[in-house]
């Protein structure tokens, strides 16, 4: 073998080193510099957060490039920070409504709130390990599909902690302080027909994950008050939408757990309209990615069956 293949050898063996080192390098960089910001005065919360997630990253140039793609495989959901967020919602049911898209005008149709608002989901970013994404995260995922197809929706901002804190309420009366908010979101728009209250199992990842498509999903389930007047007219409307997402995801929802008896609340604000449904998405262990994608097919299918009763 002569000195002049082994140089060459020698030197492709170099250059391989450097860029690794430089790649690693700018991954550091980038790291360091997302942590220092982190740690500044910049309030991150869920709804900055989802801004965050389904920002669309198309980078096609070289090394930065591939430095990108490495820091989304290794940090971040790649399927919320690679793909287009607008066309994740299906064109079949685009528009399928005709109200106002006008937010000025208080034509709403869906209310949105958290009893729970501080259930959290599992940081699978360097980027959530300082946020730590909540269930708020698939409210505001959810208005974003809502409103984009002109089903005008509020997702309550007001803090649940503070109305328990203020009538010095247990955690377990967290269903009284939502009520309040919802009475008062109710009476200011009357025009709001559908109220989902998100909420966030508690089991672990290996009892809330299911593969669909090859893509991971976080369960779904149902809950339904047995104490509730309304009872039978929840039950109907939920069982439409749990059918229709057992038809065109199938294994995604467990169904609808019916609730009551001693020890429990029983109603779940369920007795506000026949309307009204509490549904868990994912539990602790769950990540965004399987939040994000779970959440776009349950505001799939709930659009199409409030479609239907919209005629």
């Amino acid at each position: 073998m002569s000195k002049r293949f082994i140089s060459k050898k020698k030197k492709k063996k170099r250059f391989h080193y450097k860029f690794l080192l430089f790649v690693l390098l700018f991954i550091f960089s980038i790291i360091t510099t997302f942590k220092y910001l982190l740690k500044s005065d910049i309030k991150i919360n869920d709804k900055n957060l989802v801004k965050f997630l389904l920002t669309d990253l198309n980078h096609n140039n070289g090394v930065f490039s591939f430095v990108v793609n490495k820091l989304k495989q290794e940090y971040s959901p790649v399927d919320l920070l690679s793909t287009n967020y607008y066309n994740l919602v299906p064109k079949k049911i685009k528009n399928t409504n005709k109200i106002n898209s006008n937010n000025n005008n208080g034509n709403y149709l869906i209310y949105i709130y958290n009893s729970h608002q501080e259930e959290q989901y599992a940081p699978s970013t360097f980027v959530e390990a300082e946020v730590n994404p909540t269930v708020m995260m698939a409210s505001y995922i959810m208005q974003d599909v809502f409103d984009k197809n002109n089903f005008q929706t509020i997702v309550e901002e007001r803090s649940i902690k503070e109305i328990l804190n203020n009538n010095n309420w247990k955690y377990y009366k967290s269903y009284d302080a939502s009520r309040i908010y919802l009475d008062d979101t109710k009476k200011q728009n009357p025009s709001i027909k559908y109220f989902i209250d998100v909420h966030r199992d508690s089991l672990t990842k290996d009892k809330t994950t299911v593969e669909i498509g090859e893509k991971q999903y976080a369960k779904i389930i149902f809950l339904l008050g047995l104490e509730n007047p309304k009872y039978e007219e929840n039950l109907e409307f939920i069982t439409k939408i749990n059918n229709k997402i057992n038809e065109k995801y199938p294994n995604l929802s467990k169904g609808i757990y019916k609730k009551g008896g001693a020890g429990v609340n029983g109603v779940y604000n369920q007795d506000n309209s026949k309307y009204t449904i509490l549904v868990e998405i994912g539990g602790v262990d769950n990540t965004t990615a399987e939040v994000l994608n779970t959440t776009l097919a349950f505001s799939e299918c709930f659009m199409e069956v409030i479609s239907s009763n919209e005629g």
